[in-house]
């Protein structure tokens, strides 16, 4: 079976690894891929925004099946081209994909189906906003409505910093056209949950619960980032709140995208805030989330090949979804100055540490994120680096993954000291 996943993070990588594990005999192909899925597949020199370079690529090599790891295709409409030429693509189409590409459709849609949200409104010129932020009781959340690789959105304490935030997106373009639109909404304290469901636009699963951390500093603090580790299961869900989650968030949200005339076919992720008892959906995306992905998939048991076909076809209610019963951490190895500065062509050394291996009481996987492999040689290439996973039944998991972090070597190494303690760590 030829499959095709495009993306080049820890998380294509992760999805890449757990492929390798099916039964299946595959043929894996990962575009662009890194460093590390090129030990584990071929990597294709074709650019995930490139649909039509990768709609050929597929076409000439009879791919059977291709996952879309990142959000920029599928907002681009890969889904809808893949499917009108007959091929098997697992991801939304480009309608759905609006729930993440554009934070006003997604606002709107919540409002609309009386689905629970900050409060917000959304402006298209700078001194319209300015004049609303202006008579607004601060903290507020300032948001670039179109993507942004997860650096989009700003709270904000004062009238003053909401006036600076808004003029670097608006009048300095930070962001380009996604941040055309921008959404103001009001700041709720309380604490954030990732929670992602697959669905074949018929029924629907849930994943195991996690908690990710998306601040770059300890205690989650400093600026926020593509995320910096993740947990699972999250520490803070009970079985009561994700009955609750399904009944006034996901169930609403699938009922009406039906209204909408949309067949949600994918993964859909809620980033959600627990306030006391009440749920408000903060954003919606469209796949995988990253790094939660990467500690999620390494305690999966059942077919991955499997589970995209069923929703493909259309019977995930017939598909067993099974996890094992571990604990997982992923640690994000970060270039230091990320998220904004940072160097890359910096050889990574790791002592002849191998990319998976077991403990007595724990295993460990990495995963590349931002890496590249050059005369069997790995360099490193994005802000996030490598992503250490490990499972098992205690504290010892993040034990491992701090001491193999230790013996990863790459010049400005950075990681947060904190990811997992307030579950795993003594």
């Amino acid at each position: 079976m030829k499959i095709l996943v495009i993306g080049s993070g820890g998380r294509e990588n992760a999805i890449v690894s757990a492929i390798k594990k099916s039964k299946k005999e595959t043929e894996i192909y990962c575009a662009p891929g890194n460093g590390g899925t090129a030990e584990i597949a071929v990597n294709v020199p074709i650019k995930q925004d490139d649909i039509k370079g990768l709609l050929s690529f597929a076409l000439e090599n009879k791919i059977d099946l291709t996952v879309v790891g990142p959000e920029i295709p599928l907002s681009l409409g890969i889904a809808d081209e893949f499917t009108a030429a007959g091929l098997q693509i697992f991801g939304p189409d480009k309608k759905a994909s609006l729930l993440e590409s554009s934070k006003k459709f997604a606002k709107d849609f919540l409002r609309k189906y009386n689905i629970k949200t900050a409060g917000y409104e959304s402006f298209i010129n700078f001194q319209d906003a300015e004049n609303f932020v202006k008579q607004k009781k601060h903290p507020l959340v300032i948001k670039a409505s179109g993507l942004a690789a997860g650096k989009g959105v700003f709270i904000s304490e004062n009238a003053e910093e909401s006036k600076k935030i808004l003029d670097s997106i608006f009048n300095g373009k930070i962001f380009g056209k996604s941040g055309e639109t921008v959404v103001i909404e009001d700041y709720i304290e309380g604490f954030e949950l990732s929670y992602m469901i697959v669905s074949d636009g018929a029924s629907y699963k849930p994943l195991i619960t996690s908690m990710d951390y998306k601040k770059i500093g300890d205690g989650d603090t400093g600026e926020n980032t593509g995320g910096m580790g993740a947990v699972t299961p999250n520490p803070y869900v009970s079985e009561n709140l994700v009955n609750k989650i399904n009944k006034t968030v996901i169930e609403p949200a699938l009922e009406g995208l039906k209204k909408e005339g949309i067949k949600y076919k994918g993964i859909l992720y809620a980033g959600l805030m627990i306030k006391g008892d009440e749920i408000y959906v903060l954003e919606f995306n469209v796949r995988f989330g990253d790094p939660e992905t990467q500690a999620i998939l390494i305690r999966l048991e059942s077919d991955i090949i499997d589970l995209f076909l069923s929703v493909i076809n259309e019977n995930l209610k017939d598909y067993k979804l099974i996890f094992d019963d571990n604990k997982s951490i992923c640690l994000v190895l970060a270039s230091g100055g990320y998220p904004k500065d940072y160097k890359t062509g910096l050889e990574i050394s790791s002592n002849g540490l191998q990319n998976s291996g077991r403990t007595e009481t724990a295993e460990y996987e990495i995963f590349h994120a931002g890496t590249k492999k050059i005369n069997e040689k790995y360099f490193t290439d994005g802000g996030r680096v490598l992503n250490i996973c490990a499972k098992g039944k205690g504290t010892e998991i993040a034990d491992i993954v701090y001491d193999i972090a230790e013996k990863i070597n790459f010049e400005n190494k950075y990681c947060r000291k904190d990811i997992g303690k307030i579950y795993v760590r003594p």
